[in-house]
């Protein structure tokens, strides 16, 4: 059986993440979204909210299976799992080179895992976690560029947050 895992902070989940998952789940017999840690991102869900929004997403997928490993080097994820590959999405020439370099120092501490890396369609090229939260922050309708569940997720950090700031 060949397991990948599709590691990331997912926060928030995009069309881009789900269109990833999406083809991966069909070339591979098992696939687990793995919640991590960027220790270079400023987060707005936590990892139990991120952990939650990925099962929903990604309920229907009958060999895709979400985890959460916030405090793990991806390697060590994979091969407690016994995947044999890291799947990852690109949108562009820039994620090109970054997940060229992930992939090359991943090979480095694990030689038997293979990174793959699956293009995104050109309605998703655009799409990155930063900027929906970014546009959602100012009240911009990003309900179209993620899930349904991680739209309304956003409508309510939002919404909180913006108490939030109105008491201070």
């Amino acid at each position: 059986m060949v397991k990948a895992i599709f590691p990331g902070s997912f926060d928030p989940i995009t069309n881009g993440h789900v269109e990833t998952i999406q083809t991966a789940s069909k070339m591979f017999e098992k696939v687990y979204v793995v919640i991590m840690t960027n220790t270079s991102k400023k987060y707005l869900f936590n990892e139990d909210e991120r952990f939650a929004l990925a099962q929903k997403v990604f309920s229907d997928y009958k060999n895709v299976e979400v985890i959460a490993r916030p405090t793990e080097l991806t390697v060590n994820v994979a091969k407690d799992l016994g995947a044999q590959i890291i799947i990852r999405g690109l949108r562009n020439d820039a994620d090109f080179n970054y997940e060229r370099e992930i992939a090359a120092i991943n090979k480095t501490l694990a030689p038997q895992l293979n990174t793959v890396l699956l293009l995104t369609s050109p309605d998703n090229s655009f799409i990155s976690s930063s900027m929906i939260k970014e546009t959602a922050t100012f009240g911009g309708d990003v309900s179209h560029l993620v899930p349904v569940s991680v739209a309304q997720a956003l409508k309510k950090k939002m919404e909180n947050n913006n108490d939030i700031r109105k008491k201070e």
